[in-house]
């Protein structure tokens, strides 16, 4: 087989999503991540176990891809998480309600709308990982504190007094 697709979750703590790069079964990944926080820290988690097993079973990092949920900047922050990590981002995918018209046949976007811009963008994702072959680096994971100097450059979140943390907006 040339290319295996594996949906893990990045947020798994037990380390379970690393068990095909610990049995050599990755040599390049590729994270799917939106812009919000939640996943951008799961990618970096992902880029974490890639970091961990480079050495001995020669994983790398292919690149991001964005698979967009229309959240502010999103774009841009998936560039710079990209570039902390030491990858590029490989591809943006649109956000497009055909997904859900193929999901709710039970068919993929390019089985139920072939012609379609949404269907266009994945051959177009498809030829960039063909062509990324090989490229792959190994990831250069940041903590939770410069991902979080990274949303507040963005404006996405707001400089807060740590003695708000935990507490409800009404009540701050």
């Amino acid at each position: 087989m040339d290319y295996v697709s594996y949906d893990v979750l990045g947020d798994v703590v037990c380390g379970g999503f690393a068990m095909p790069i610990r049995e050599n079964k990755a040599q390049e990944i590729y994270i799917v991540m939106s812009g919000e926080m939640m996943a951008m820290y799961a990618a970096n988690n992902i880029s974490r176990g890639i970091l961990k097993y480079a050495t001995t079973g020669g994983v790398r990092l292919g690149g991001l891809i964005c698979n967009s949920r229309q959240t502010d900047l999103e774009y841009e922050l998936a560039e710079a998480l990209a570039g902390r990590l030491g990858t590029k981002l490989i591809h943006f995918v649109p956000r497009d309600n055909v997904v859900q018209h193929a999901e709710l046949r039970r068919m993929t976007v390019l089985e139920y709308a072939p012609d379609s811009a949404q269907a266009e963008e994945y051959r177009q994702l498809a030829r960039k990982i063909h062509e990324n072959k090989g490229k792959g680096v190994i990831p250069t994971p940041i903590t939770m504190d410069e991902l979080e100097d990274l949303l507040m450059q963005f404006g996405i979140i707001k400089q807060e007094d740590e003695s708000l943390i935990g507490k409800a907006m009404a009540a701050a």
